[in-house]
């Protein structure tokens, strides 16, 4: 059955209080959570995400974190225009953003503005609400200690939920004994609650015709920069120019390659609860590594 735009339509007029028309929609692929679509109307372009009406939440949610990211005035993200639910599903109305692919010097400014959105600090970790880390609820609430804050909202959780999937004694017993030794990892690093895109692998950024970086897809929360930048070395990683150009604007502690493991354990064992399979041993030899370096 054809797709109805026109409630969405009716949306991004009362968001922009300007009317707006679909007069072509064209099909997105790439995405694994959600739909996406670009409709095209009046001379604009907006970009919408569809998904089940029950997860309107998280749809809110990633409205709110692109809009908490704007605040550090440091790096380009896709403007929210509007949500809600249309035709039994819930949708993401996004400025549409046009990319070019790479461009030269664009991975060293992406390091300089990574640096300047991480200045933005709070006075906790955590965040307002809580959000998802792709389709995964991710906790968020606000913390003094940010060892505490990873052990329970983040490791914590993971492990719980692996739990739920029906994950192994052994998986469950190292990572249980993993978070009693939470403190080791910071005996001698006290991070700043730093402005986090949260999932910052490489299919999360993109680039504009200007040269200009953009994130987006976040899942925003103030904690330990180095965990935006533990993730970029994931799936791939990022270049060599990002890496130099972040730590010249503000250099990584030298605990970071040790810590780097402990965190991307994070998004491991979410995606062994998202996908299962092979995760579930990648996660395990990552706590099995972290746990022998502990004295």
């Amino acid at each position: 059955m054809p797709m109805d735009w026109q409630p969405i339509a009716s949306s991004i007029t009362l968001a922009l209080d300007e009317p707006f028309e679909v007069e072509h929609c064209h099909s997105i692929g790439g995405g694994c959570i959600n739909s996406a679509f670009r409709l095209e109307g009046k001379g604009r372009q907006f970009f919408i995400k569809l998904n089940q009406i029950d997860l309107l939440d998280m749809f809110i949610a990633e409205a709110e974190g692109l809009t908490e990211l704007t605040k550090a005035h440091a790096i380009k993200v896709p403007e929210p225009v509007c949500y809600g639910t249309s035709n039994g599903q819930a949708f993401l109305v996004l400025e549409n953003l046009n990319f070019r692919g790479s461009i030269q010097d664009t991975m060293r400014r992406l390091g300089q503005q990574l640096a300047a959105l991480h200045r933005y600090t709070a006075k906790q970790f955590g965040w307002q609400r809580d959000n998802t880390i792709g389709s995964t609820l991710q906790p968020n609430d606000w913390q003094q200690d940010w060892g505490t804050f990873w052990r329970d909202a983040r490791l914590g959780h993971q492990l719980r939920l692996a739990k739920q999937q029906g994950a192994s004694k052994r998986m469950l017993n190292k990572g249980e004994k993993l978070m009693g030794h939470v403190a080791y990892f910071f005996r001698d690093y006290q991070p700043e609650a730093s402005l986090l895109h949260g999932d910052l692998w490489s299919g999360n950024y993109s680039i504009l015709s200007s040269g200009e970086p953009v994130i987006f897809d976040p899942a925003v929360y103030y904690g330990d920069r180095e965990t935006d930048i533990a993730m970029t070395e994931l799936f791939g990683g990022f270049s060599k120019d990002f890496y130099a150009a972040y730590n010249e604007a503000w250099p990584l502690d030298d605990g970071y390659m040790q810590r780097k493991t402990f965190y991307n354990l994070y998004h491991i064992l979410n995606h062994y609860n998202i996908f299962g399979g092979s995760y579930g041993s990648q996660a395990e030899g990552m706590m099995d590594c972290l746990l022998s370096n502990i004295q």
